[in-house]
């Protein structure tokens, strides 16, 4: 048995295939989820996120592998005998029931004492602020409060694990932001280890321990947010994160004087002391990307190790920010400033980044160079 699964709440897949006849939506995924740590699930609609989340609570069939939770093997077991709590999309409350009622029902069936099950409602609903709604029935309570009933009813099972499947999908944007941080708030205080699944990759960013990139039922990447973000593992990752997302610019690589240096028609961008994770190879196909808030303009670039002539085509505000969007060796090219900074006309303006920032990826297999 590794040290992973020594630990109490860790969770370990190994192996892990879901297919419904020809079609395969998970492809033998192996992954450790340590004791504690908040990992996200990230990836587009048809990956096999909420695929994986369900075999791990154990409401889907599995083809091929084992599920571990706390060094038991659960691969057969019911989810009641899981130690997991759910938090689905929709919020599933009884309509008829109060507050105080949908939090203690499961505990009820259970046959937990009534001290006990009190004990428990009063803690769930002091964490999540709903002592001031607890009389109330799910139509008197906004969506957020829906959704923090929701989590108060995983809550009070005393759970190893907390499953998470796009929770806050149904919400508005603000009350997206607000909810977030409660579930991060929580995490924190509880210290239990979570899984969340969703598409939105703010929360991703946000909430993650460690994030896993997912495509095609295969994970692309595994790691902490900065370095996903900083350091995609392909092309995929580099282009599903970021809002707005990664400027690409394919092209080739050409041996210049001081060593490898990409080519864009007449763009040439110096690529000395980027970090090549193995030989170049001159001529080679391959696509640069930077991202847009990486880029500085006008005077800012003077003092950047690569610089190009981009042309302006139009100026979006964006409140703090304003999005400068141009044309550069005929593909776009967006450039994320200050608003406060002096935006730039029409037409011609230099831009530059540092080599520190750029990302290169095979145009073949969209691996990272």
């Amino acid at each position: 048995m590794t040290a992973m699964l020594a630990r109490a709440n860790a969770i370990e897949l190994r192996g892990l295939k879901v297919a419904y006849g020809a079609m395969t939506v998970l492809r033998s995924v192996d992954l450790d989820i340590g004791e504690g740590e908040f990992l996200v699930l990230l990836g587009p609609s048809g990956c096999g996120k909420s695929t994986l989340l369900n075999a791990v609570a154990g409401l889907g069939q599995i083809s091929e592998g084992q599920v571990f939770i706390g060094g038991d093997n659960v691969t057969w077991k019911q989810p009641k005998d899981r130690h997991i709590g759910m938090v689905f999309q929709s919020y599933a409350l009884y309509p008829r029931m109060t507050v105080r009622k949908n939090l203690a029902f499961g505990l009820m069936m259970q046959r937990v004492p009534k001290a006990e099950i009190d004990a428990r409602v009063a803690e769930a609903a002091r964490i999540l602020h709903l002592e001031p709604l607890l009389e109330r029935r799910p139509s008197d309570l906004s969506g957020g409060q829906r959704q923090r009933v929701a989590i108060g009813r995983a809550l009070v099972k005393n759970v190893k694990v907390f499953l998470f499947d796009e929770p806050l999908s149904n919400l508005d944007a603000k009350l997206r932001g607000e909810l977030r941080v409660e579930i991060k708030r929580l995490h924190r205080d509880l210290g239990t280890t979570m899984i969340y699944v969703t598409h939105d990759q703010i929360e991703a960013l946000t909430l993650a321990d460690r994030v896993a990139v997912m495509k095609d039922g295969v994970i692309q990447q595994l790691d902490r947010p900065d370095v996903v973000y900083a350091t995609p593992e392909n092309r995929f990752v580099a282009g599903f994160i970021g809002a707005p997302g990664m400027n690409f610019l394919p092209g080739s690589l050409e041996t210049g004087t001081d060593g490898p240096v990409f080519r864009a028609g007449d763009v040439l961008v110096p690529l000395a002391g980027y970090p090549f994770r193995g030989p170049p190879g001159a001529g080679r196909a391959v696509e640069l990307g930077i991202r847009p808030e990486h880029v500085r303009l006008g005077d800012a670039a003077a003092g950047q190790a690569i610089r190009v002539e981009p042309t302006v085509d139009l100026v979006e505000p964006m409140g703090a920010d304003a999005l400068v969007w141009t044309t550069l060796a005929g593909h776009p090219f967006s450039v994320r400033v200050n608003a406060e900074e002096t935006l730039p006309g029409k037409g011609p303006v230099t831009a530059g980044f540092p080599v520190a920032r750029v990302s290169l990826f095979d145009v073949g297999s969209g691996a990272r160079l």
